[in-house]
């Protein structure tokens, strides 16, 4: 984990100890050099540490997953996924990202912020009743449920307990193999057959049955470009997974934001039209993707660092959203940081480049749907105990709950 190019320390913000504060860690690997030499497991790999050099990969045409031209020192977890483009390269990404986009237009997603909002209304209703809820279990998980298996995809309400089993341990499995354990692993594998089962039969229903949702378009297919039953299955497992786990977090990390900086919530209670903005603070200081992997397509050069083709770096995108040469006082959390006419620079909250989450429009209206009624409605919110446990999951970051008292 040492190199004679860089100071003599040690990376330790994968160890659990670090999981509820990775940030310090992330700091002191960051200031002591951009590009970090790193062992991830018996893999050499270099951890980029640095806004530029992590926006440079994220964004270079040289950089992608390379499974496919076999050049990856990385373990594929979606091989067995057909349609999962999470991992795939051009020109094999952009076939299957553009049916998805040709599905998933802005106007699909801009009809369901009503639906959003109306969901929200009802378990914030229910919660209020009570006088003390949990903001993950009581709301962003039913509304992440309600938007993406139910709404999108046209699954049974009544399942929703097995998406989230699911949803769990794939995400956690999403973590490189060398930070898993047997259990967990095991875990993936049998979630993802799950799932995979369980979409199968809503998409032979699906081609009996056309509706209006996601799974519907995605089956028929667009421009004379069609998914084999297969992609479809796979592609809907990848927005069950990706499309849950990062709006649960964002409305879990970025409300413990707001109630650890009481200030902070009140200002956004009194101007609640600078939501939208906020969200993207939230997004920049405690992201629900921590960090993505990337490989050299070819050889080529970072930040004055030559890399070879095959060469496997773990971009640190929430260190780089940290990062002071680019974000003033970045460790402070300000939600007018991204409001006006001059805001901060771009987060990589929700990555950079052809990989850019594609479901981000609709977790942030989502978000955005959570926070602005328990600001209108809860104002007197506050946690209900002063610490919380985070999930294992390294590359996901989020809560395992987050109680509160109204």
């Amino acid at each position: 984990m040492r190199d004679t190019a860089v100071p003599e320390i040690t990376f330790d913000a994968f160890d659990p100890g670090h999981r509820a504060d990775p940030y310090p860690a992330y700091r002191r690997v960051r200031d002591a050099a951009a590009l970090f030499p790193y062992r991830l497991g018996d893999v050499p790999v270099t951890l980029v540490t640095r806004y530029e050099e992590c926006a440079a990969i994220l964004t270079g045409a040289d950089w992608g997953h390379g499974y496919a031209a076999g050049i990856s020192p990385f373990r594929d977890t979606t091989a067995a996924i057909p349609g999962s483009f999470v991992r795939m390269d051009p020109p094999e990404h952009g076939r299957y990202r553009k049916l998805v986009a040709k599905a998933f237009t802005p106007r699909m997603v801009a009809d369901l912020a009503p639906v959003a909002g109306q969901v929200v209304d009802e378990l914030v209703d229910a919660a209020l009743g009570r006088g003390g809820f949990d903001v993950l279990e009581d709301l962003a998980v039913p509304l992440a449920v309600a938007m993406i298996p139910v709404r999108l995809l046209g699954a049974d309400p009544a399942d929703g307990a097995r998406f989230r089993e699911w949803q769990l341990a794939i995400a956690r499995g999403s973590d490189p193999d060398a930070l898993l354990d047997d259990d967990a692993v095991t875990a993936r594998g049998a979630a993802a057959l799950a799932c995979m089962g369980y979409f199968g039969e809503l998409v032979a229903r699906r081609k009996r049955e056309p509706g209006s949702d996601l799974l519907s378009a995605l089956t028929v297919g667009a421009d004379g470009e069609t998914l084999t039953e297969a992609e479809v299955i796979g592609m809907s497992l990848l927005l069950l997974v990706a499309g849950m786990e990062t709006s649960i977090n964002l409305i879990g990390n970025g409300l413990l934001a707001l109630l650890r900086h009481p200030e902070q919530f009140r200002f956004l209670r009194e101007r609640p039209d600078l939501v939208e903005p906020a969200l993207d603070e939230m997004l920049r200081y405690d992201a629900p993707t921590q960090f993505t992997i990337r490989v050299a397509l070819t050889d080529t050069v970072v930040g004055e660092r030559q890399f070879r083709r095959g060469d496997g770096v773990v971009v640190l995108t929430a260190s780089a959203s940290r990062d002071d040469r680019v974000f003033p006082d970045a460790d402070r959390f300000d939600v007018t940081r991204y409001a006006g006419t001059r805001p901060a620079r771009k987060h990589l909250g929700f990555s950079l480049g052809i990989h850019y989450c594609v479901g981000a429009p609709l977790a942030r209206i989502e978000a955005a749907a959570a926070i602005r009624a328990l600001l209108e409605r809860a104002p007197g919110l506050r946690p209900a105990t002063d610490s919380v446990e985070y999930r294992p999951s390294l590359i996901h970051r989020g809560v395992m709950s987050l109680p509160v008292t109204i």
